[in-house]
């Protein structure tokens, strides 16, 4: 169901105005907009970021890494799933892909910034797409399963956010979550990315119980390649607002190397090992019924 953000009232019209209270979502470039104060900026990242990222992630081994795990964690956890919600879908490499391994699937994706939304159009022409705000999701039991990839970091009230995917998803919907892990792993790449923490394991796990949720599944990943991340912090990588991914843009070869290691810790993920320690961390939770 809709919610509507004036009144909270619940509605299932097609159409994003309340039968209750006459609120209607605006729209911006074309995208029912729930936070339009937010669209342009300032909002922690940089809108002018969603250029470059739409040409890095498809050539990038640590996106393709990480839309290879995720499509696993959806086929293993929730097979029946029939609706996907990506809380920041970004320029929607991650949706592409789940709409890509599972046709007929319903593909609905957020995003703060309408310049992410414009590059998720282009890749997604068929997905429901929106601009909003994690804080305030305007849904109710809506969903089977929900993603938020790497956005959690850049939101202080991180605890609503989980919150409020609970409410949107449906009893026995699942959540799937990635973040940054280890504060010791702290350095200029994060302050570039806008990040406001860094995520312990404990800790992660404490909040997602705490918004309700039973977790299924919690492992580090890029844990093959963390004493190379951990080399690249200590030597005080350098990056500047523009360049938060600068991490990632590696010569061809090198990223079919570390292509090559990612796809033999996932082998391992999916028999069963858990990784203590590693740049990232990835969580699968179920909403109780």
């Amino acid at each position: 169901m809709k919610r509507c953000l004036q009144c909270a009232a619940c509605f299932t019209s097609c159409h994003w105005r309340c039968p209750s209270c006459g609120w209607q979502a605006k729209i911006l470039d074309g995208h029912p907009a729930f936070a339009p104060e937010l669209a342009q900026g300032g909002a922690g990242f940089y809108a002018e970021a969603f250029e470059e990222l739409a040409g890095l992630e498809q050539g990038s081994f640590w996106f393709r890494s990480r839309n290879q795990l995720i499509l696993w964690a959806l086929r293993t956890y929730f097979p029946q799933a029939q609706s996907f919600f990506e809380v920041g879908c970004g320029t929607g490499f991650v949706l592409s892909g789940i709409g890509a391994a599972n046709p007929g699937i319903r593909l609905v994706g957020s995003e703060v910034f309408t310049e992410g939304l414009r590059f998720a159009a282009r890749r997604l022409p068929a997905a429901e797409l929106m601009q909003m705000d994690a804080r305030d999701i305007p849904f109710v039991d809506e969903f089977d399963v929900i993603g938020i990839f790497d956005v959690l970091e850049h939101i202080e009230e991180d605890e609503r956010v989980l919150g409020q995917i609970f409410q949107a998803l449906r009893p026995g919907g699942g959540l799937l979550i990635t973040v940054p892990q280890h504060m010791f792993l702290w350095s200029a790449v994060d302050e570039a990315a806008c990040h406001v923490r860094r995520y312990a394991a404990a800790d992660l796990r404490a909040k997602v119980e705490g918004a309700g949720f039973q977790v299924l599944r919690s492992t580090s990943f890029v844990s093959l390649l963390l004493p190379a991340l951990l080399l690249s912090r200590l030597k005080g990588h350098v990056c500047k607002k523009a360049e938060s991914t600068c991490e990632l843009t590696l010569p061809k070869t090198w990223d079919t190397f570390l292509s090559r290691i990612m796809a033999c810790e996932l082998i391992l993920i999916r028999q069963g090992v858990n990784f203590p320690y590693g740049g990232s961390r990835f969580l699968v939770a179920k909403k109780l019924q």
